[in-house]
Protein backbone atom coordinates (compact mmCIF):
# COMPACT_ATOMS: atom_id res chain seq x y z
CA UNK A 1 0.00 0.00 0.00
CA UNK A 2 1.21 3.50 -0.83
CA UNK A 3 1.48 5.76 2.24
CA UNK A 4 1.75 9.56 2.18
CA UNK A 5 3.44 11.83 4.71
CA UNK A 6 1.78 15.25 4.82
CA UNK A 7 1.90 18.65 6.48
CA UNK A 8 -1.22 20.77 6.96
CA UNK A 9 -1.17 24.50 7.68
CA UNK A 10 -3.75 25.54 10.29
CA UNK A 11 -5.67 28.79 10.66
CA UNK A 12 -3.32 29.81 13.51
CA UNK A 13 -0.32 29.27 11.17
CA UNK A 14 0.84 26.13 13.01
CA UNK A 15 1.87 23.04 11.06
CA UNK A 16 0.49 19.54 11.61
CA UNK A 17 2.30 16.44 10.30
CA UNK A 18 0.66 13.06 9.70
CA UNK A 19 0.50 9.96 7.51
CA UNK A 20 -2.31 8.43 5.47
CA UNK A 21 -3.15 6.19 2.53
CA UNK A 22 -5.83 8.59 1.23
CA UNK A 23 -4.96 12.29 1.45
CA UNK A 24 -8.37 13.63 0.37
CA UNK A 25 -10.23 11.46 2.88
CA UNK A 26 -7.83 12.30 5.71
CA UNK A 27 -8.02 16.06 5.12
CA UNK A 28 -11.82 15.80 5.07
CA UNK A 29 -11.68 13.90 8.39
CA UNK A 30 -9.54 16.64 9.90
CA UNK A 31 -12.07 19.23 8.74
CA UNK A 32 -15.30 17.49 9.62
CA UNK A 33 -14.86 14.82 12.28
CA UNK A 34 -13.82 14.79 15.90
CA UNK A 35 -11.76 11.69 15.05
CA UNK A 36 -9.61 13.84 12.74
CA UNK A 37 -6.96 14.57 15.37
CA UNK A 38 -7.03 16.12 18.82
CA UNK A 39 -4.58 18.70 17.49
CA UNK A 40 -7.44 20.32 15.55
CA UNK A 41 -9.57 20.96 18.64
CA UNK A 42 -9.63 24.77 18.59
CA UNK A 43 -7.77 24.95 15.27
CA UNK A 44 -8.97 24.62 11.71
CA UNK A 45 -6.95 22.91 9.00
CA UNK A 46 -6.57 25.32 6.07
CA UNK A 47 -4.54 23.53 3.41
CA UNK A 48 -2.17 20.69 2.71
CA UNK A 49 1.18 22.38 2.14
CA UNK A 50 3.47 19.36 1.75
CA UNK A 51 3.20 15.71 0.70
CA UNK A 52 5.65 12.86 0.19
CA UNK A 53 4.26 9.75 -1.47
CA UNK A 54 5.60 6.27 -2.15
CA UNK A 55 6.21 5.22 1.45
CA UNK A 56 5.49 1.94 3.19
CA UNK A 57 3.69 2.20 6.53
CA UNK A 58 7.02 1.79 8.29
CA UNK A 59 8.95 4.35 6.24
CA UNK A 60 6.05 6.83 6.47
CA UNK A 61 6.05 6.56 10.26
CA UNK A 62 9.81 7.07 10.42
CA UNK A 63 9.62 10.08 8.12
CA UNK A 64 6.71 11.56 10.10
CA UNK A 65 8.75 11.25 13.31
CA UNK A 66 11.76 12.88 11.64
CA UNK A 67 9.66 15.81 10.39
CA UNK A 68 8.02 16.26 13.80
CA UNK A 69 11.49 16.60 15.35
CA UNK A 70 12.32 19.52 13.05
CA UNK A 71 12.01 23.06 14.32
CA UNK A 72 9.38 25.28 12.73
CA UNK A 73 12.13 26.88 10.64
CA UNK A 74 13.24 23.43 9.49
CA UNK A 75 9.68 22.52 8.48
CA UNK A 76 9.31 25.78 6.58
CA UNK A 77 12.57 25.05 4.70
CA UNK A 78 11.16 21.63 3.80
CA UNK A 79 8.08 23.29 2.30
Amino acid sequence: MDWTVYIIRCDDETLYTGVTTDMERRFREHLEHPRGAKYFNGRKPVEVVYTETGHTRSSASRREAAIKKLSRAGKLRLL
